[in-house]
């Protein structure tokens, strides 16, 4: 869907960033398919989005060069499933203790 790419395009830069960020490419290549992989063979597995409605899932997880992810995905009427929203974390938590 394109808002998903247009989502893509405001996280993550077309180059890789100064200090060795992820670019879109890096996405595209390397953290998509998998992705792709887990909402066309586990679609019943995934997180329900909206109780009650099964035409909407979520996938979080992690990636090779991303901290962590939130991809929504839309069950069409026709079947295809079509990823609507994009959320990336490049970084986790600070290294040291929690206040």
């Amino acid at each position: 869907m394109p808002d998903f790419f247009d989502q893509l395009d405001q996280q993550l830069g077309e180059d890789r960033g100064p200090h060795g960020e992820p670019s879109q490419h890096d996405f595209l290549s390397i953290e998509l398919p998998p992705i792709l992989e887990a909402f066309a063979t586990d679609w019943d597995a995934l997180l329900p989005l909206i109780p009650g409605r099964v035409d909407y899932r979520v996938l979080i997880g992690t990636g090779r060069y991303i901290y962590a992810y939130a991809v929504e995905g839309q069950l069409a009427p026709n079947g295809t499933i079509e990823l609507v929203r994009l959320e990336i974390q490049l970084t986790g938590p600070p290294d040291g203790p929690i206040d």
